[in-house]
Order: C-alpha cells, then sequence, then structure tokens
C-alpha cells in the first residue's frame, strides 16, 4: 500500500486561496510516488474574495472548502474530520489563502493567529513525528508554531527574482534559522521533520517551481 498523505488547502487561487498550480503539482507528483492523496479544507468562510484578473477584493463571499473541492475534484474532507492516525505525513501547498484563510499573517505578519483547526493538525504531525512538507508561503505556519525550527523560502534578499525575500527575515525574528535556496531545491529540518521549497516566492519559470516541489514531495513521502 502506498503512504497516504493529507493535502490541506486554502481555497482555490493564489490571491485570495491556495496556488492551483503549486496544488496541482502536489498531487500530481505524490500520484507519481504511488502516494494517496487525501485533502482537506476548513469548513470556513474566506477572508475576502479577490477578482483574478483586476487584482482586486469584490463583495463576494466564499467558502474555503467549497472552494478548495474545485481543485481536489469534489473529492474533499472537512479538515475537522483528519485522524492523524489514519496518515503517514502532511502537505500544505502555498497561495495567500494560506496567509488569509489558515492564518492571520497577511495582516499581522509575525504577530499573526494560526487558525485553530490548521495549529492541531500541524502540531498532531509534528508530536507523531510524521514529516511536513510546506511551500511558498505555508512554511510561516511553521515558523509561528515551531519556534527554533529549519525552513526555507527561498532567498533572504529582495530582488526582483525574489520579490517576497521580506518574509524570511520576519521568520527570523520569529527565531526560525531560514536556509537560502534556489527555486528547484529544498530544506531538510531532520530533527522536525519538515520539508520545505520556495515555490513561487521565486520569480522563476513554471518548470522549474515544479521541480522543486517534486523534489519536496519524492522527500515527504521517503520519510513516511
Amino acid at each position: 500500500m502506498g503512504k497516504k498523505v493529507a493535502v490541506v488547502l486554502a481555497g482555490c487561487g493564489v490571491y485570495d486561496g491556495s496556488e492551483i498550480h503549486e496544488s496541482s503539482a502536489v498531487l500530481v507528483h505524490l500520484s507519481r510516488e504511488g502516494a494517496q492523496a487525501e485533502v482537506y479544507a476548513p469548513d470556513v468562510d474566506q477572508m475576502h474574495v479577490v477578482d483574478h484578473v483586476k487584482g482586486q477584493p469584490t463583495q463576494e463571499k466564499r467558502n474555503v472548502l467549497v472552494e478548495s473541492a474545485r481543485i481536489a475534484r469534489g473529492n474533499i474532507k472537512d479538515l475537522a474530520k483528519l485522524d492523524v492516525k489514519e496518515l503517514d505525513a502532511l502537505i500544505i501547498p502555498g497561495g495567500f489563502g494560506v496567509a488569509k484563510n489558515l492564518s492571520t499573517w497577511a495582516t499581522q505578519g509575525k504577530n499573526c493567529v494560526i487558525s485553530k483547526a490548521v495549529e492541531d493538525v500541524l502540531r498532531a504531525f509534528h508530536a507523531a513525528k510524521k514529516p511536513i512538507g510546506l511551500c511558498c508561503i505555508s512554511p510561516v505556519l511553521a515558523a509561528k508554531i515551531f519556534p527554533g525550527c529549519e525552513l526555507t523560502v527561498g532567498h533572504d534578499t529582495e530582488c526582483e527574482k525574489w520579490p517576497y525575500a521580506k518574509t524570511a527575515e520576519t521568520m527570523k525574528e520569529l527565531g526560525c534559522k531560514h536556509i537560502n535556496k534556489h527555486v528547484t531545491e529544498i530544506h531538510v529540518d531532520t530533527k522536525n521533520k519538515l520539508v520545505t521549497t520556495s515555490a513561487f516566492m521565486c520569480n522563476a519559470p513554471m518548470h522549474e517551481i515544479y521541480d522543486g516541489i517534486g523534489k519536496m514531495v519524492k522527500e515527504v513521502v521517503r520519510l513516511a
């Protein structure tokens, strides 16, 4: 039997949910590794809805679980029903939904609050010594919950290639060790069983982001 890996989504769309290409890459690479993806999302309202053409918030209301179901092709469960004993690993793709719907990082940075359901799941996998894979902005969840852990969100010096590098500095302020890595590389915190890669934190070609996520998924499955 292949490993059963929980994939936690935060909606559907980079600006207000899970990044669709990252989520798809995670699911494709899990399939390639012979692992079974179990997709979950919290049954809560999104912080807001963003018009992805205009890049501006709208007055619309959407539900995180309902929107995440689009990516999961309907095969999804409420995060509240996740049982860590039935799963071998956890992966959380990026997208601003992580910073808006799974936490308040988007508005409060290092002073953010992590959704209780999300924090409980992360702590449960960590306590069970089961691997956790995080990409793009989602490593901030671990930065907040596991002080002293080692993570990467890419590089810590802002430039055209790394437009979100200030995130690394904020994570350091939380007491984490940030490791600079290229978009096709991963960092493995062996003590905490955390595997991270930068994905769309880097202004890079799509295939390089896909390859970096593939290495993250492969290592998570190996550690499971």
